[in-house]
């Protein structure tokens, strides 16, 4: 492995901080092998000359210092607004101040006694991302001068990648503009993400464009539904397995932790996590390091992690279904994705695309979508967000036969027929002619009796069409959200996951009606 500076500049320049001189001089010779130009400090006040004498590409600092903390000098560089990308050592077992240090500004944290294999990759990944260049005009729009706190020195790689990422994130509205700014900033380091916003938002597009604007775009984005996988199959999908482990199991297959290295590992719907696998997936965060079903030994591996929930993670700690050092660790930076309603300005934008798209996928000539039909689509609830706004959509292009696209927002009937259905009856001749008709005697009818409806010759037949027709009408009415769908019927994700393939459920947009733009 070489120095990750390109060839036109100088080495990369790195100050090691710690108090042992056995380790310091250890992290020297591993870095000047390298080929670093490294310089070496035992305090704060030591290191400072250093940082005073001149700049630096990386800080390496252990938390404990003799005349302080390594929490000051990240502090003082973020204050000073330097350049230079701090990572911590902490001890083991210190995971709250790995996650104050991120909080802080550190690019990243290491744990003691330090791997070196991880040493030097992080010290890689916090140089590439000091040499990275400076945003384009396209990211510097997406990070106007609100909020200091949130939107400024947005410094990522800006590659094609990271601005067609940031684009698909449609909307100028400003709630999109804030959210666009904090990819902007976050994606620069290693801190956990979670992104955490109403289901049909587009939780999945803010985690690929936190991906797709970091150092790390060129490595792998796995993304992993939390909700999806079987309890007795995720310590294997999430950790990977050796040959004869478990039943079945004919070769050595790596988990999500392992495709994910050098990348992101997107962990979508965390909150639907059991217990059990929390505690399991805690360490392999805090240790960065996993251990495969069968194998004696741990592998490490370098992913950066990013969450999302429809959840409110902070009532699940309450109720003591997530774990409270699991959530600390996930919410070192958190992004909200607003919900449609609170950013309708952006509807004319979004219908655009989205009928771009779909009358691309289709083979078909964009149709038209007039004022009056906006109109009312900003007058529609939309609470199943953009998902739903897309199906609804998705709907108009499948049934539309001219010119100018007509919604089906009453689920089965036309606008014409809501236009019908919501005029005035027409009078009857009888009502409309001018003669007094004397009243009837009333003679008591007794009501008809209803026959009662005849026996089904196939029970099983007819229990499957009934189940099939509310779950139907269920997921229609909650725009084919799935997890929407399953609360009013109460039941699980689980079991309405079941029942739709056990019935041969199809949706707009395929057997599992979601949508790979959006978010469940």
């Amino acid at each position: 492995m070489s120095n990750s500076t390109p060839s036109t500049q100088r080495p990369a320049q790195i100050l090691v901080i710690d108090d042992e001189p056995d380790l310091r001089t250890l992290y020297e010779l591993t870095l000047l092998r390298e080929g670093y130009r490294v310089e070496a400090a035992g305090s704060v006040s030591e290191a400072w000359e250093h940082l005073e004498a001149g700049r630096f590409d990386a800080v390496i600092t252990d938390m404990r210092l003799p005349d302080g903390q390594g929490m000051e000098i990240i502090h003082r560089i973020q204050k000073d607004q330097r350049s230079e990308r701090c990572v911590v050592m902490t001890a083991y077992g210190s995971a709250e101040n790995a996650v104050e240090a991120l909080k802080a500004g550190a690019f990243d944290y290491l744990t003691k006694p330090v791997d070196l294999k991880q040493f030097r990759a992080v010290v890689a990944s916090a140089v590439q991302a000091r040499h990275a260049p400076q945003p384009t005009a396209k990211l510097a729009q997406a990070a106007p001068a609100v909020n200091n706190n949130v939107i400024s020195d947005a410094v990522v790689a800006t590659s094609s990648t990271g601005i067609a990422a940031l684009d698909r994130l449609v909307g100028e509205s400003e709630p999109m503009r804030l959210v666009k700014s904090r990819i902007a900033k976050v994606a620069r380091g290693m801190a956990p993400v979670l992104v955490r916003g109403e289901s049909g938002t587009g939780k999945e597009l803010v985690a690929r464009a936190v991906h797709a604007c970091s150092q790390r775009s060129e490595g792998p984005f796995v993304a992993v539904n939390c909700g999806a996988i079987p309890e007795n199959l995720l310590e294997a999908e999430f950790f990977g397995a050796k040959k004869g482990s478990y039943t079945g199991s004919s070769q050595d297959r790596d988990g999500y932790f392992q495709a994910a290295r050098g990348g992101t590992l997107f962990l979508d719907e965390i909150g639907d996590l059991p217990l059990a696998m929390q505690s399991k997936l805690l360490r392999a965060i805090q240790e960065r390091s996993v251990r495969s079903i069968g194998s004696t030994q741990e592998d490490a591996v370098d992913v950066r992690i990013v969450s999302a929930t429809h959840k409110d993670l902070h009532a699940e700690v309450q109720a003591g279904r997530f774990r409270q050092d699991l959530f600390y660790r996930l919410n070192v930076i958190e992004i909200a994705v607003p919900a449609l309603r609170d950013r309708r300005e952006d509807l004319p934008a979004l219908c655009a695309a989205l009928l771009s798209r779909i009358a691309q996928d289709g083979g078909l000539p964009v149709p038209h979508l007039s004022n009056e039909l906006l109109r009312r689509l900003a007058q529609h609830p939309l609470n199943g967000n953009v998902r739903e706004l897309e199906n609804l959509l998705h709907r108009a292009v499948a049934l539309n036969d001219g010119d100018e696209l007509h919604l089906d927002l009453m689920g089965g009937f036309t606008a014409a027929a809501e236009a019908a259905a919501s005029a005035p009856a027409p009078l009857s001749p009888v009502a409309d002619a001018p003669v007094a008709l004397a009243p009837l005697p009333s003679v008591p009818v007794a009501p008809p009796k209803a026959a009662p409806p005849p026996l089904p010759s196939d029970l099983q037949a007819y229990l499957d069409q009934q189940e099939r027709e509310i779950l139907v009408r269920a997921l229609h009415e909650s725009g084919f959200n799935r997890t929407a769908a399953a609360a009013r019927l109460g039941m699980s994700l689980r079991q309405i996951r079941y029942r739709i393939a056990r019935l041969g459920i199809t949706t707009p947009n395929g057997d599992d009606g979601a949508s790979s733009h959006v978010d469940d």
